[in-house]
């Protein structure tokens, strides 16, 4: 039995050829990349940033707290600015279309 012949005895075959058809011939982009940008990337902003500058504070002290304070500040603030970049971006892209 394929699939044609299970939709001949159901009620709401026309409805269901009519969603398929939509949801096969979306044609907006991928929104995959609109992911990375959102969610991956401001996580990895922040990642670099709090190891990198714990690294870079460990070469003058040795004081824990200051390195992680300042490793904190900085990641938080990195990835607000990220925030904001990839809002002007959106925004100006936006208006092009």
């Amino acid at each position: 039995m394929n699939g044609q012949e299970k939709c001949e005895g159901c009620r709401q075959r026309h409805d269901c050829r009519e969603v398929y058809g939509k949801l096969g011939g979306v044609g907006d982009p991928s929104i995959t990349l609109s992911v990375i940008i959102v969610f991956l990337v401001p996580m990895l902003i922040f990642i670099v940033c709090l190891a990198g500058v714990e690294k870079a504070v460990g070469f003058f002290t040795n004081m824990v707290e200051l390195r992680m304070g300042l490793g904190l500040f900085t990641a938080v603030g990195a990835t607000f600015l990220w925030i904001l970049v990839a809002r002007v971006i959106h925004r100006r892209l936006s208006r092009n279309q």
